[in-house]
């Protein structure tokens, strides 16, 4: 292929992917809220799960997205140095946004700041969001793709603690904000904190620990111990399946973390719903691809 019927393929296949996410959950997400089901003992617990489930079975049927808030897309590219389309990238996923929205299609989600109008096609200033990380000397591309909706992710919170608050004070925001705010993001939430150095640092992260595997856990085995005990407090505080009440509040927390400055301790919150629309994607440098989060996918 040219060079330009790479950017063409590479375009058409993330619009189908980005328009099947918004379809049909990742394995994991659906494994996870099976395992919660079944572990509810209150009716009202039982069938919201059930009605979760059939709306999924209707958005696969109905090849329709699951959610009427199709959110933001933003995107997460790990993409090597030597990849051959690393300079076409950013115009490449604004423009699979655009096919995504009419194609599959999308509600319009993208208002210009100040200007107050609708786009209509789901891109804007700064939309769709791309974060980078740059990986020398390879030439593949991973790109993890997430629709971030009005009630979930998109109201995140950070902050900057003093360092006498600790990691107590980390917990206290944490919890804060599931009692202030969990209800709204639509439980069993996904929750994603970073630690860190500062409010954007802290920020990012906590969106990052939302691409991970629901399952997964922080490599340092203080901070794998403080996922634990944050899930559990969060649960016992009995939001439930849609904040209707239950046992399980949560899909899982994940926290991700750096070093930080020793005069401060940044901390941050965002929220996945239980529609957790994320995917991940890997190409090649000859466009082959493998896809992680959904089985049975063909682009």
């Amino acid at each position: 292929m040219t060079h330009e019927e790479q950017v063409k393929r590479m375009t058409e296949m993330m619009a189908k992917f980005v328009g099947h996410t918004a379809k049909k959950l990742p394995d994991d997400v659906i494994a996870k809220l099976e395992e919660l089901r079944s572990k509810e003992d209150s009716p009202m617990a039982k069938v919201i799960y059930d009605t979760m489930f059939r709306n999924q079975e209707l958005a696969v049927k109905l090849d329709r997205p699951s959610c009427q808030d199709t959110g933001v897309l933003q995107f997460w590219v790990k993409c090597g140095t030597r990849f051959p389309l690393i300079d076409d990238l950013e115009a490449l996923l604004k423009e699979a946004v655009i096919k995504a929205t009419f194609e599959t299609p999308l509600r319009h989600n993208s208002v210009e700041t100040f200007d107050e109008y609708n786009t209509g096609k789901n891109v804007g200033k700064g939309t769709p969001t791309v974060w980078w990380d740059i990986v020398p000397n390879s030439d593949s591309c991973e790109i993890y793709t997430y629709m971030a909706g009005g009630g979930c992710t998109l109201p995140g919170n950070a902050t900057v603690l003093m360092p006498g608050e600790g990691y107590e004070g980390v917990t206290k925001f944490v919890l804060d904000r599931m009692t202030s705010y969990g209800l709204n993001a639509c439980p069993p939430l996904l929750v994603g904190v970073g630690v860190a150095t500062s409010v954007e640092t802290a920020a990012l992260l906590s969106k990052k620990a939302l691409m991970r595997p629901i399952g997964s856990h922080n490599e340092n085995e203080r901070a794998a111990k403080m996922e634990k005990l944050l899930e559990d407090g969060i649960n016992a505080i009995g939001l439930g399946p849609q904040g209707m009440g239950g046992n399980y509040s949560v899909m899982g927390v994940h926290i991700e973390n750096t070093a930080r400055h020793p005069s401060a301790i940044g901390v941050a919150v965002n929220v996945g719903c239980w529609s957790h629309r994320r995917g991940h994607i890997i190409f090649d440098k000859d466009l082959n691809y493998t896809i992680t989060t959904h089985s049975g996918v063909e682009l």
